[in-house]
């Protein structure tokens, strides 16, 4: 199958055409172009058809429209249309490099894996903002620097905004959880894939960039999301639980504690903060090689761990003192 790998490329839109059409110029430009494009059009309000229609002479691109079901149902409608024997999926906020589809084409044709995923950054011409937040979501001080590319410490979950896999695994697996549940979805695809003794890998060079949120409140959305359904998924695949999944409610609540008791008590109770404060300010600083940049990243990372943190106990309580179940998930599978 490796030396007859023939690509899809599935993507879920939901009222974003100004970030498609990004996309589709990226697409445009690989220099390997062997591949199909199949666009979902997720319920939106504002459509991507003509757009899409627009490239059409350019690559070939088959657009589809359906009722508002989730980007997890909307990716399997795609899978159910799509011609190839090896899908990849990527957001509708990201761009790809010229080289993306020629860096996997070589990788697989060399070593083929069923399941890849590769990592996401920020390009030089990304709104300070957006540099912030991707430093927020990549960088060590926040997420150990698993969602950057770096070795991993359990096996590779790779995520839907970059992501592969062939036929054997879409018969296999039926494709992604038939879920309303988002964001998480992805994760519990790549639990599942890695459960039925699939190999996964991540291919560091088929990088993607990534838009992300354009605002603080968006963004704080966005991660509390991923704190909320880490613990549904915890619940379910119990065996995946790390004790570092902790670390950003344990980080919320010792920071609001020492902060408080640096006020009340002493201010020496606050230096773990400030000391924390002080070297994600220096890394992103260091990193991005811009003041403003370094400071609008410190705050986006507080955003990060606050917004995972909270959505986490937000979950916990919710299902373990309330008795709430906001997905309907708690008393049946994802498969």
């Amino acid at each position: 199958m490796n030396s007859d790998i023939q690509f899809s490329i599935i993507i879920p839109v939901y009222n974003r055409p100004d970030e498609m059409k990004e996309l589709l110029d990226s697409l445009v430009k690989q220099t390997n172009k062997d591949f199909e494009l199949v666009v979902v059009e997720d319920g939106s309000s504002i459509s991507s058809e003509d757009l899409c229609k627009s490239f059409s002479d350019q690559i070939q691109i088959s657009y589809y429209y359906k009722e508002n079901q989730g980007p997890s149902i909307a990716r399997n409608y795609g899978l159910a249309k799509a011609k190839g024997n090896y899908y990849l999926f990527f957001d509708s906020d990201c761009i790809l490099p010229p080289h993306y589809m020629e860096t996997i084409h070589k990788e697989l044709r060399e070593n083929f894996v069923d399941c890849y995923g590769g990592p996401d950054g920020a390009m030089e011409d990304f709104s300070n903002f957006q540099k912030a937040v991707s430093y927020a979501m990549t960088s060590f001080f926040t997420t150990g620097g698993i969602r950057g590319g770096k070795k991993q410490v359990h096996k590779f979950h790779p995520r839907s905004f970059n992501l592969g896999f062939s036929k054997k695994v879409y018969e296999n697996t039926g494709g992604f959880p038939v879920t309303t549940m988002h964001p998480g979805e992805d994760m519990v695809f790549a639990i599942e894939v890695i459960k039925r003794g699939f190999e996964t890998r991540l291919v560091r060079d088929a990088y993607v960039f990534h838009k992300r949120r354009i605002s603080f409140k968006k963004f704080y959305k966005q991660v509390f999301g991923f704190g909320k359904t880490r613990y549904i998924i915890s619940k379910h695949y119990p065996e995946t639980f790390k004790i570092f999944f902790l670390f950003p409610s344990i980080f919320t609540l010792g920071t609001i504690g020492a902060l408080l008791l640096g006020i009340a008590v002493h201010r020496i109770f606050a230096f773990p903060v400030l000391l924390y404060a002080t070297l994600v300010l220096l890394d992103a600083i260091s990193k991005s090689k811009s003041l403003k940049i370094g400071f609008i990243s410190l705050a986006a990372s507080f955003v990060q761990l606050f917004g995972y943190g909270i959505g986490f106990m937000d979950a916990v309580w919710k299902h373990k003192v309330l008795g709430k179940d906001e997905f309907g998930v708690f008393g049946k599978g994802f498969y």
